[in-house]
């Protein structure tokens, strides 16, 4: 029994290493997806930034005609001003007059609003495209070297993989079932060892007498928290040389 023991300790192993490979491949995949999700949002601002831009000068136009309306109705009312006979009708081109200059201040005003926000937002655009630029040029680099990094860890892991399969292939066949079973269940950790009384698997304390059936190594012993297969091992020489 110590023997198949041995040999799921050993398994064990080698799906940790295993699942160590795929996270350092997932992690450089992560890698290379934030600095994508950085660069896309950047170009979403920048659209963002561009459908304002275009509305402002849409507003701009259309504010641009208004001035201009303006201001040919005052040159026009001045000009009638030559030609009114009575006050009342004086008084009231002086009005309209009047009233379409406020009309050109205040288009005006309106006008170099929009030109100081566009101006802004057209630097906004400048800063992230050059960010942008920069970030992508960075990125083909680095897709380039985890690209070349992940085929050298698949390398190594495919020569451990057949490691396993050798190892997997010696357990009796109920060990293996229950094996894979708790590593699916159990967040690839099937196997742990007892440390000062307890499992490390789910760190709960387990009584003296399952200690000392652990011990022995005469049959195969489940943690009764989180059913993981438990083996005793040897506390390390704490002695100062």
């Amino acid at each position: 029994m110590k023997e198949e023991i041995l040999k799921l300790i050993k398994l064990q192993a080698i799906d940790s290493e295993i699942a160590g490979f795929d996270n350092i491949i997932a992690n450089q995949q992560a890698i290379i997806a934030g600095r994508e999700q950085a660069i896309a949002q950047k170009q979403e601002a920048i659209a963002n930034f561009r459908s304002k831009i275009e509305l402002l000068n849409q507003k701009q136009r259309e504010t641009k005609a208004e001035h201009d309306d303006a201001g040919i109705r005052v040159k026009d009312r001045q000009n009638k001003m030559m030609q009114v006979q009575t006050s009342r009708e004086h008084q009231a081109l002086l009005k309209e007059i009047e009233e379409n200059k406020r009309l050109l201040k205040e288009t005006e005003d309106r006008i170099l609003q929009f030109i100081e926000q566009i101006e802004q937002l057209e630097n906004e655009v400048a800063t992230l495209e050059n960010l942008c630029s920069g970030e992508q040029q960075l990125l083909v680099e680095a897709i380039e070297t985890v690209e070349k990094e992940i085929k050298r860890i698949e390398v190594s892991k495919k020569a451990v993989v057949l490691q396993r399969e050798k190892e997997a292939a010696t357990l009796q066949a109920p060990y293996l079932k229950r094996y894979t079973m708790l590593l699916e269940r159990r967040d690839g950790l099937a196997v742990v060892a007892l440390n000062d009384n307890v499992c490390q698997g789910c760190y709960m304390g387990l009584p003296p007498q399952q200690v000392i059936e652990i011990r022995k190594f005469n049959k195969l012993n489940l943690c009764p928290t989180c059913q993981r297969i438990l083996y005793y091992k040897e506390p390390e020489d704490l002695t100062v040389g």
